[in-house]
């Protein structure tokens, strides 16, 4: 069984983007939740990541959603990766 999944990529940077300039106001309404972003509008909140996900990608299908921690505070929708490798010159 073979399935294909196509994404936008534009459509997820837009709704991310509303996330960040709205940010504030959305951490004052879901403080603490899960959104679940489509079409630039949140279309759900969640206690938990899990059940957001889930329910997203049962109303909307992979690929047209995003899921945000409400949080004012950058750490929650932020994540720096720190590598250990080192170069022998």
């Amino acid at each position: 069984m073979h399935f294909e999944i196509k994404i936008k990529m534009t459509d997820l940077k837009r709704n991310y983007q509303y996330f960040l300039d709205n940010k504030k106001e959305l951490a004052q309404t879901y403080g603490g939740l899960y959104v679940v972003i489509v079409d630039c509008n949140v279309v759900g909140s969640y206690a938990d990541e899990n059940t957001a996900y889930e329910e997203a990608e049962e109303k909307y299908g992979l690929g047209n959603f995003i899921i945000q921690l409400c949080s004012e505070n950058e750490e929650a929708y932020t994540q720096t990766y720190h590598s250990r490798v080192a170069f022998a010159y």
